[in-house]
Parts: structure tokens; C-alpha cells; sequence
């Protein structure tokens, strides 16, 4: 009889504010999709500020769209991380399911075993070998600098202990490959694979 297998979800926005609207709207969306598909909120972990649902220059409180006349994305999205608690210290944590290391109370985080699969959506300003956590601009003059910008190296040695420690089948990441793929050990290139997960 053969091992049973479940799907993870870690969706990350890592902006804030009225301006960077689209980053929210899209990890709404992503999670509504994810959650349409039979995905249970306990195997969804969702970062984002949360500041546009209820901002002030929202003509419509409460409601997100992710394209124009769109329906409303918000209702049901798990508040796991918001405001302070999105950070990349938190994120990598989160995805290889270190309760300890996260910065946070009573944390939701990934359970992955061996024969699990995990879709990471990442949403939001980003450079080579980099992805922008919020307020990383004011925080470049402060040492806050590493719990602010995910790097390669820190995403690459998080998906390398995950895959020693068995914690996914494959992974599934069109935005973390490209970024980040050019270091990875092939083996583990192998299983962290861009695919559409349902």
C-alpha cells in the first residue's frame, strides 16, 4: 500500500500599503483558488500586511479585487502572518516548519512529510537573487536589513535542509526558480519544479 501524500500552500506578500495594492489582491486570489480545490485552510499558511482591505482609500471597505469588476478575494483568507510578523526570518521558518524559529505566538507553519507536495506563490517587488519584505526601504539604514530581504543563499540552504530533512516530494515555483535555481544543487533542481499544482 503506498505512503499517503498532501498538497501545502505558502503564499507570501511582500509589500504594504495602498500603492502596492496588486501584491495582496494576488495572494487573495491565490488562496481562493488554492482553497476552491479542496485545499484545507490548516495546509495554507498566508503572509501578508493586510492594510487594504479596511485602508482608508478603499472605495469599497472590506473588499479586495484582483482584476478590474472582479469579485471580492478577502473573505476567508487566514490572517497567519500580518502587519510586523511578515518578515523573511518568519517565511523561511514557516516553510520548513520550525515553530521555534519563528517570531510569532502559537505560529501556523508547513507540516510537509517525504510525499508532500508545496506550492510557494511569492508576490511583490524583488531583484536578483533577492525578494522585498515590507518598509525594506526604509529599513536599508537600519540593521534590519536580514529579516527584511529574503537572499538566494538564505532560500537556497532552507529548500537544501528541507530536502535532507524529507519534507517535500517536490516543491512547485515558477518566481523562486528563476530567481534562485542557478545555485541549486541539480538534485534538489529536480524536485523543486515550475508546475501547476492542481
Amino acid at each position: 500500500m503506498g505512503s499517503s501524500s498532501s498538497k501545502w500552500v505558502m503564499l507570501a506578500a511582500g509589500s504594504n500599503s495602498w500603492d502596492n495594492y496588486r501584491h495582496q489582491a494576488d495572494v487573495c486570489h491565490a488562496y481562493q483558488i488554492a482553497h476552491q480545490n479542496g485545499i484545507p485552510d490548516s495546509r495554507i499558511v498566508v503572509m501578508m500586511y493586510d492594510d487594504i482591505a479596511y485602508n482608508k482609500k478603499n472605495p469599497y471597505p472590506g473588499n479586495i479585487i484582483n482584476k478590474p469588476n472582479g469579485s471580492n478575494v478577502y473573505p476567508g483568507v487566514p490572517k497567519d502572518y500580518t502587519g510586523e510578523d511578515v518578515t523573511a526570518g518568519n517565511f523561511l521558518a514557516a516553510l520548513k516548519g520550525d515553530t521555534n524559529a519563528v517570531k510569532k505566538r502559537k505560529p501556523k507553519v508547513i507540516k510537509s512529510g517525504i510525499n508532500d507536495t508545496i506550492f510557494v506563490y511569492l508576490a511583490d517587488h524583488g531583484g536578483a537573487g533577492r525578494f522585498s519584505f515590507p518598509n525594506s526601504i526604509v529599513s536599508f539604514v537600519t540593521s534590519r536589513l536580514k529579516n527584511i530581504l529574503l537572499h538566494a543563499h538564505d532560500l537556497i540552504e532552507t529548500i537544501k535542509e528541507m530536502a535532507r530533512n524529507c519534507k517535500f516530494s517536490k516543491t512547485m515555483n515558477e518566481h523562486l526558480i528563476s530567481m534562485f535555481v542557478k545555485n541549486t544543487p541539480q538534485r534538489i533542481q529536480d524536485k523543486t519544479r515550475a508546475e501547476e499544482l492542481i
